[in-house]
């Protein structure tokens, strides 16, 4: 059997042990890890999964952190049922969502309220999916565990919105990190409850540790901003088989100049940007050279349109009218989409700086209008 940890990664005793409290339960947990920013959210997320899995054969993790997810490119609110073990908890692992929705920003700042609204509506989907209703008990009871994993913007709206959060999620357990700076941390105690909510929901305050006594690193250390360039490069190398020679910045940049893109008539589909108003004149010279949201918008305005991936729309024909597309996506997936979603994502410099690579992405010739 794998190991639940990394062998680059120490885990402090504190944390196995909390670990171990929770996958002892005796009905699947529902887990909650919050804390300030860089305090081992993640790893300690991505810990609890795998030492999950040694006792179980799925896990869920509902992905929060829209900034740093752990299984998808920036921008998303998740669900992700995992299987398997990740044997490597210091690299991004891409995994294919069972649900995802398209927040578009690297920041839950920019519209908090949204924000909270997609993760009800995964949440309850998770709850829809993976929960029965017993008969002879005459209760509910969840199928498989789930992971919560959250962003450190814990002060002002952000505690706000997480303390809204614990309320509708009510997990069985809350872990809580703290940092060795008191004034960024969360207040001690059950700090979301108001006297209506379940008492009985087990806390668990550890201590957040970057060395053990023989300098072992226990985070992951993150650069924000190199680690969302790589998620959105590692998703769009899927464009291309998994033999194919593709190793470099350069070589990836180059395959994508020269990749056919999917040519989707612009009648057969929506176009919505997220966070912003964009009028009608200016929406195609917007979109062009953009990542967007590939989504399927069903009837009702209660629903909210499932995103299925990420492309870039590399140009714009509005005389054939014609958007041209770059995406990893399959046909058979690309064919439910009837609607981009364009935010605030973009695509990393570094693809666009390419030297002797003419961008597939802004090309002249090809947007027109007349």
């Amino acid at each position: 059997m794998s190991s639940p940890s990394s062998p680059d990664i120490y885990i402090p005793v504190q944390w196995s042990q909390a670990a171990n409290s929770i996958v002892s339960s005796s009905t699947p947990p529902i887990t909650l890890i919050c804390g300030a920013s860089n305090c081992g959210k993640s790893t300690l997320a991505r810990y609890l999964l795998n030492v999950l899995l040694t006792r179980c054969n799925r896990a869920a993790y509902l992905d929060t952190d829209v900034g740093q997810p752990e299984f998808t490119p920036p921008g998303f609110v998740s669900l992700t049922v995992v299987h398997k073990i990740t044997p490597d908890l210091t690299i991004p692992c891409l995994k294919t969502p069972e649900r995802s929705l398209f927040f578009g920003d690297v920041s839950s700042k920019r519209d908090p309220s949204v924000y909270l609204n997609y993760i009800r509506s995964i949440y309850d989907y998770y709850l829809k999916e993976y929960r029965t209703y017993d008969k002879e008990e005459k209760c509910y009871k969840i199928q498989i565990p789930l992971v919560v994993n959250t962003s450190g913007w814990v002060k002002g709206v952000g505690y706000n919105v997480l303390v809204d959060m614990l309320r509708y999620i009510c997990p069985t357990h809350i872990v809580k990190i703290g940092i060795s700076t008191d004034n960024k941390n969360l207040p001690a105690g059950k700090f979301w409850l108001d006297g209506k909510h379940d008492r009985t929901m087990k806390l668990l305050e550890i201590n957040s540790a970057r060395q053990d006594s023989l300098n072992r690193s226990v985070l992951v250390q993150k650069d924000s901003r190199l680690m969302r360039d790589l998620r959105i490069m590692a998703y769009l190398r899927q464009c291309f088989p998994s033999n194919s020679d593709i190793s470099t910045i350069k070589e990836l940049a180059h395959s994508l100049t020269s990749h056919c893109p999917y040519h989707v008539p612009i009648a057969s589909i929506k176009i919505r940007h997220v966070h912003r108003e964009v009028p009608s004149s200016e929406m195609f010279y917007s979109l062009n050279a953009s990542i967007v949201g590939l989504a399927v918008e069903s009837e009702g305005a209660e629903n909210l349109p499932w995103c299925l991936g990420l492309g870039i729309v590399r140009a714009i024909d509005t005389v054939k009218g014609m958007l041209y597309l770059l995406t990893p996506l399959p046909f058979d997936s690309l064919k439910k989409v009837n609607l981009l979603l364009q935010g605030y994502i973009q695509i990393p410099s570094c693809l666009l700086q390419v030297k002797g690579c003419i961008s597939p992405y802004m090309s002249t010739n090809v947007l027109t209008t007349s």
